[in-house]
């Protein structure tokens, strides 16, 4: 099966890399010609345009910052429906919104082109050991055609339903872990100030009902540290709560923690925090008390 990869960043590249050590014929697409260069050393092909590279595989894997350009390198001038072959797959591993998939999935199948949703959890490091968790959205005979790609990428995979489904349950997911990591941000630096010690802390919250992923993940590895590089950056984190917030709005439902959350996100990106991990949401907090949730 010949693969394209069209989003070389944080997450696409490793996802493409491992693609490429498990010996798929891949051929990748990206703005960042320092990156194009980097994987034809390796053994990957490169085509100018998603409708250059549509021409010469069997899926294209997508992989992209947000909706806009996933629309873009999907349906644009040079998009990859201008050149699709009927019986092409485009495996969409984007988070998006639900219902901007099923559009592109429309425009797709009046070309006889299969599409599927494939958003994942588990950052750069799940990315990197291919042990990504991986919510596929479409069609069983679309899904099945895809599997052994997606395994070569994650190491579980849930059918969460039909098209659009996929990027249904990561908004849910990613506006759980915002919740939660606004949530430890708070509680770590209020017992700080008054004392607690921050290991102690986790050892207790950790193994009681306070415990999350964002406490177990986030708290010693990155906020105990000092070090924020990302796993899961703050613009991101962002982004996928405007999807929810959206989403939230055109279905009537009151998304009341959704839409304060957001906007400590946004008073992070503010701060000029942005490109940093979703756990520097805490610095702000440190600068206001005077402390740093550190071991």
């Amino acid at each position: 099966m010949k693969i394209g990869f069209i989003g070389l960043g944080n997450m696409g590249k490793p996802m493409a890399l491992n693609l490429l050590k498990a010996q798929y014929d891949v051929t990748i697409c990206d703005v960042n010609q320092a990156v194009v260069e980097e994987f034809k050393a390796v053994g990957a092909k490169a085509a100018a345009t998603p409708a250059e590279l549509a021409k010469y595989v069997d899926v294209v894997i997508t992989m992209l910052p947000n909706g806009k350009i996933v629309e873009q390198v999907v349906n644009g001038e040079q998009g990859i429906l201008r050149a699709a072959d009927p019986g092409l797959c485009i495996l969409d591993m984007s988070s998006v919104a639900p219902g901007f998939t099923q559009q592109l999935a429309a425009l797709a199948a009046a070309q006889q082109v299969d599409y599927m949703d494939a958003p994942v959890s588990g950052g750069v490091k799940g990315a990197t050991d291919g042990t990504l968790t991986i919510m596929a959205g479409g069609a069983p005979a679309i899904v099945s055609k895809c599997r052994p790609i997606l395994e070569t990428l994650g190491k579980k995979i849930y059918e969460v339903g039909s098209v659009g489904a996929g990027d249904a349950i990561k908004m849910v997911n990613n506006l759980l872990l915002a919740v939660n990591m606004a949530a430890a941000a708070e509680a770590f630096t209020l017992g700080t100030k008054i004392g607690l010690d921050p290991q102690i802390m986790l050892d207790v919250i950790g193994t009681s009902s306070g415990n999350s992923y964002a406490l177990q993940a986030k708290m010693p590895n990155f906020v105990f540290q000092g070090k924020f590089e990302p796993g899961f950056m703050i613009d991101l984190q962002y982004k996928d709560l405007e999807l929810a917030v959206q989403t939230a709005k055109e279905t009537q439902v009151p998304l009341m923690l959704g839409n304060v959350v957001q906007q400590l996100y946004g008073q992070s990106q503010a701060a000029g925090l942005g490109k940093e991990d979703i756990s520097a949401i805490i610095k702000p907090l440190e600068q206001l008390t005077g402390i740093q949730v550190r071991k």
